[in-house]
């Protein structure tokens, strides 16, 4: 599987370098989430402007990486979506799982957003 990183303070960027996420590719793609995770990257932003085609394993990859995020309580952000990988995720009902956004930059936003709503909620007197 072919891919590049950017891996920065709170986040780390992984851009697919594949049309097709599918079940030769998604044990590879699962498999380095999973590993990004524990080398202690809470954030991921999943780049897919590459890919044109994506089928259930993939998705099952997907989800892989929103579960790893979430137990580290960090975003997981899904970018460059094409129509045809959007609509298998609609119909598969995932688009209210997913945090889908247009571009990195945005992806890159939500999770400082999401960083700073995180320590505000831990300084506040209720916590």
């Amino acid at each position: 599987m072919k891919f590049s990183l950017d891996k920065r303070e709170k986040l780390t960027i992984l851009r697919l370098e594949e049309e097709k996420v599918e079940s030769l590719t998604a044990p590879k793609l699962k498999s380095e989430l999973v590993k990004l995770s524990a080398e202690g990257f809470p954030n991921l932003v999943l780049d897919l402007s590459a890919v044109k085609y994506i089928d259930s394993s993939g998705l099952s990859a997907l989800l892989v990486g929103h579960r790893v995020c979430k137990e580290n309580e960090g975003l997981f952000v899904i970018t460059g979506v094409n129509d045809h990988v959007f609509k298998l995720i609609r119909i598969s009902q995932l688009d209210s799982v997913f945090e889908l956004l247009p571009t990195n930059e945005e992806a890159v936003d939500a999770i400082f957003m999401n960083e700073i709503e995180k320590q505000l909620n831990e300084n506040s007197p209720e916590s």
